[in-house]
């Protein structure tokens, strides 16, 4: 009796005894899915936790497990407390009358009953996982992976740096040959230093940086230079080196302090242009102004005393000395028997202070000087376009 009622009740005709509602196959218990577990025979609301030991209150929001009982009432009360929700355990007397729903073989609400596994398998999923909020699509994809926020590492280099330059030299097949010869006399230094085998390590190393700087790999000069600062303080060209690739990433303070050391163990007059632009971009006027005597009193050759100049002036006007500026650069006014870069660029630095102060006939004559020289120089041509001209 009981398996013919069984049969009558369930939508998708089964003769299975143990299913109610046409459900999964299991009737609650600590392994059922959501929506299969027990009602409560108090006549009383089942709790969270009690649906199938899935967490959630016994039934499901999709309305899956209508009316397994052709429209009867329940005596064992709501399975959930929501309409349509899940049946009730099955009695032991094989009477499977569901919990309150719908009528007939309709669902009360929300979507129809599944009739097989996979449908069934796709209701769980959708209880599972519940409504979707937010529809994908893919502006809100793109979005999303335009908004994404990816972490930047700085590798500052490794403390054991042997092991880097043994792979080098089993990549490359030896010396690079790009690599500069270090200067006997900074090999001397080393030597002096430390001992022999480790001398000849370290100036390989050396070599490699100054490499790497003249290849314009300033982050890589930088880092492979960092460990020979704290091993060998005393040799100037590690310093010279370290101060030069720091300048050339705009560390300005650490380049300061590197090519401060330099000087002071191995003076270089063709250090002091590059350390006392590191002052102007600190706004360190009179560290500026002290690099710039100590460039005069040196006498060195007129490539350096340009560059210091330009420095300097450039500075002045930073202060808004344009007047100043313009009479320091003055001394580069002099046509030389022959035009080399260096003449080219304090006549740019020229025309572009007289074009700051206003007169723009006097940066005009400038400009078109250079553009007779090098008509390819620097922005020569828009600038002069720039003054109508």
């Amino acid at each position: 009796m009981s398996d013919d009622r069984s049969r009558s009740q369930r939508p998708g005709g089964s003769s299975s005894g143990n299913r109610a509602g046409g459900g999964s196959g299991r009737s609650g218990g600590t392994g059922g899915r959501p929506g299969s577990g027990p009602a409560k025979k108090s006549g009383g609301r089942s709790g969270p936790g009690t649906g199938g030991g899935s967490g959630r209150p016994a039934g499901r929001p999709d309305g899956r497990g209508g009316s397994s009982g052709g429209g009867s009432r329940s005596t064992g009360g709501r399975s959930g407390g929501r309409p349509g929700s899940g049946p009730g355990r099955p009695r032991r007397d094989g009477d499977t009358r569901g919990a309150r729903g719908g009528s007939g073989d309709r669902p009360a609400y929300g979507r129809p009953e599944p009739r097989n596994e996979a449908e069934r398998r796709a209701a769980d999923v959708r209880a599972r996982r519940g409504p979707r909020r937010t529809p994908i699509t893919p502006e809100g994809e793109q979005a999303k992976i335009e908004g994404r926020q990816t972490e930047q590492w700085v590798d500052e280099g490794s403390t054991n740096f042997e092991d880097e330059l043994t792979t080098n030299r089993s990549a490359g097949g030896g010396r690079d040959r790009l690599t500069p010869e270090v200067d006997p006399e900074v090999v001397a230094e080393i030597h002096d230093a430390v001992d022999p085998g480790r001398a000849a390590r370290l100036s390989e190393r050396l070599a490699s940086a100054a490499a790497a700087l003249d290849r314009e790999r300033f982050d890589e000069a930088r880092r492979m230079v960092a460990p020979l600062v704290r091993e060998l303080p005393r040799v100037a060209a590690v310093h010279e080196v370290s101060g030069l690739a720091s300048y050339r990433t705009d560390r300005w303070k650490q380049a300061a302090q590197s090519l401060e050391l330099a000087r002071q163990l191995r003076p270089d007059p063709s250090l002091l242009p590059v350390l006392a632009d590191c002052y102007r971009a600190l706004k360190q006027w009179k560290d500026v102004d002290t690099v710039w005597a100590d460039i005069r009193a040196s006498s060195p050759p007129h490539e350096i005393m340009a560059e210091g100049r330009i420095v300097v002036a450039s500075s002045l006007a930073d202060r808004g000395e344009l007047k100043q500026a313009i009479e320091l650069m003055s001394a580069a006014a002099k046509p030389p028997k022959r035009v080399r870069d260096h003449h080219l660029r304090q006549w740019y630095v020229l025309a572009d202070l007289y074009d700051r102060a206003g007169d723009t006939v006097a940066a005009s004559r400038w400009f078109r000087e250079i553009a007779q020289h090098d008509p390819a120089f620097s922005d020569v041509r828009d600038r002069l376009r720039s003054l109508g001209r």
